[in-house]
């Protein structure tokens, strides 16, 4: 079963469809570091980070992992680490899991760009949180009660379709 983006407000999975946002400059087949452009094409799934201070108990059968202090995800086209988990550090350019707001309170990455990352090809794409569906700088976005509702309904073998 896959998740289908069927357009830039719509994500669907079975008989369930749940309001979304995407990158603030839409959809694209050639991603670039930084364009505001949700990737298009069919992607697996990685394990649900959380801020286990803010969610509880996330029923799903993804991998969980907490959310700590020293999280980050690397964007540094120049790093050996770009479009990975790492320890934040000062050194190289990346984006903190642990933040005020509440978007990454659960987030879940989406697998592009990650195997053998290709250089400015795009990083940190994610399914996270929003409050007000205003466009992300990449990802896709839904309300709290419909992500943990999903997270309930996928599985390991889930892939996620963006049209």
């Amino acid at each position: 079963m896959r998740i289908i983006l069927k357009n830039k407000e719509t994500l669907i999975y079975d008989d369930f469809r749940f309001k979304c946002c995407v990158g603030k400059n839409g959809t694209t087949s050639h991603k670039i570091e930084g364009d505001k452009k949700t990737p298009r094409g069919i992607f697996s799934l990685g394990p649900v980070f959380y801020r286990e201070d803010r969610i509880k108990n996330i029923v799903t059968k993804l991998r969980k992992r907490k959310i700590n202090k020293l999280m980050g995800w690397c964007d540094d086209i120049e790093s050996k680490n770009y479009n990975k988990l790492i320890k934040v550090n000062n050194k190289i350019r990346h984006e903190k899991l642990f933040q005020k707001t509440k978007n990454y309170d659960v987030l879940i990455p989406i697998e592009y760009n990650t195997k053998k990352p290709k250089k400015n090809k795009g990083s940190a794409i994610f399914i996270h949180l929003t409050k007000n569906y205003r466009k992300t700088l990449g990802c896709v976005a839904l309300k709290k009660k419909d992500l943990l509702i999903l997270l309930k309904l996928i599985n390991t073998k889930t892939k996620i379709q963006i049209l």
